[in-house]
């Protein structure tokens, strides 16, 4: 991608009222645009990144036996009020619609969750032990009526959400599963480059039991967790009780950002909506059933506030929008500019993403503030002064070297090894 055609251009001052590195550094860079508050556009640049986070939750979650669904925003009434969350939980409503050119009236929620729906759907597939266990998820908008929307989109009213359902024959299955998720969350957030705990909390409007939210400490979050570093052990502020902690270690305590979460639902939701099975008797039996969530723009946010510098953002290489930041500073003899454009071609034809600085009339400081800004992990640099030489510099580090036309691939391909 040239920058000279860019849609979006970076800007030097922060957003008003931001006090977040996420809400500040995304914004300026041109990923994310506030529409109002806790309501985001992601702009191409972010959709870059937002799309690489659901590729590594994707290839996790079909990994462990997800099958991937699209549900509906809009929940009709009928599907809240069988399991009696319509006048409490949904927040966001919308009546009047047409049908058949006629003005009727309707009634939906957007949904914030979608168990309901999902263990509807599931009726029609589910009739026997044989049909089980299944699981399904989906990456989808969600509507939440947050009173604080703030810290960009660490908090959003509208955000997005991969939530995994799964379904079994009885609690066992469902605590193995859940225990498969649990693994499976841990290189999601292993391969994201966030050090995330797994804590346990309550289980709110979903269930009794308890659960477990996946954490990173961070100050920017608004959770806080009890935690030893020893054992492991860690527990929201929420239900925490220190004779729990049987390890001799000092506990800490601090504050976090809630990535993830798993639920075990139980019966709630196919009691409800009426899902059950037949055993190998041929009894009737309620299907158990599981939660699991990600936020992926949150992660997001996330990753910024764990990663950045007075600077600007330093992304990971897993998810960075560009492999590559090449930028030239044009000379009078065209020869920089004729280098640059081989480089940038020879790169693409590898399959090294390249956000290529080719823009006139802009000065050295102001491509080297935009490169240090957007936080791509190779900056390479053609000028005069390189002489036939590209200068390679990694996002966060001081150290520059040269390298030639024909070795630059394979300099940053070995540092994804």
């Amino acid at each position: 991608m040239k920058q000279s055609i860019f849609f979006t251009k970076t800007a030097k001052h922060s957003p008003e009222g931001e006090e977040t590195a996420n809400a500040k550094f995304l914004t300026r860079g041109g990923f994310i645009a506030k529409s109002s508050a806790g309501v985001y556009t992601f702009l191409p640049l972010g959709l870059r990144v937002l799309d690489k986070i659901n590729k590594i939750i994707r290839e996790e979650m079909n990994a462990i036996g997800g099958e991937e669904l699209l549900m509906p925003s809009l929940i009709e009434k009928k599907y809240w009020q069988k399991s009696d969350r319509w006048k409490t939980e949904v927040v966001y409503r919308t009546g009047r619609g047409l049908e058949d050119g006629k003005a009727h009236d309707f009634e939906y929620g957007l949904g914030w969750t979608h168990e309901e729906v999902i263990a509807h759907i599931a009726t029609n597939y589910i009739q026997s032990y044989r049909d089980l266990p299944k699981a399904v998820y989906q990456i989808q908008t969600k509507f939440r009526a947050e009173a604080r929307a703030q810290g960009g989109i660490l908090r959003g009213r509208e955000f997005l959400m991969k939530d995994l359902y799964s379904f079994h024959v009885d609690h066992e299955d469902l605590n193995r599963y859940y225990e498969t998720v649990k693994r499976a969350y841990k290189k999601i957030f292993k391969r994201l480059s966030l050090k995330a705990l797994v804590v346990a909390a309550s289980g709110g409007a979903f269930t009794k039991e308890f659960t477990h939210e996946f954490q990173v400490l961070n100050p920017a979050g608004e959770d806080t967790v009890h935690y030893c570093n020893s054992c492991g052990f860690a527990e929201n502020k929420e239900i925490f009780d220190s004779s729990r902690h049987q390890c001799g270690a000092s506990l800490e305590v601090g504050r976090s950002i809630e990535v993830g979460n798993i639920f075990r639902l139980g019966t709630k939701f196919s009691e409800a909506f009426g899902l059950s099975y037949r055993d190998e008797a041929g009894a009737t039996r309620p299907v158990v059933m599981g939660s699991y969530g990600i936020g992926p723009s949150r992660v997001m946010g996330t990753i910024v506030e764990e990663y950045h510098d007075a600077k600007g953002i330093i992304w990971p290489e897993a998810v960075a929008p560009f492999d590559a930041y090449l930028l030239i500073l044009p000379s009078e003899s065209g020869s920089v500019q004729k280098l640059g454009e081989k480089i940038y071609d020879q790169l693409q034809k590898k399959n090294i993403q390249v956000l290529y600085d080719d823009r006139i009339g802009v000065s050295a400081g102001e491509k080297f503030a935009d490169a240090d800004l957007i936080g791509i992990p190779h900056r390479l640099l053609i000028s005069d002064r390189t002489k036939g030489k590209i200068e390679m510099k990694e996002r966060g580090r001081d150290a520059i070297k040269l390298v030639t036309a024909n070795s630059v691939l394979g300099a940053i391909t070995g540092k994804r090894k």
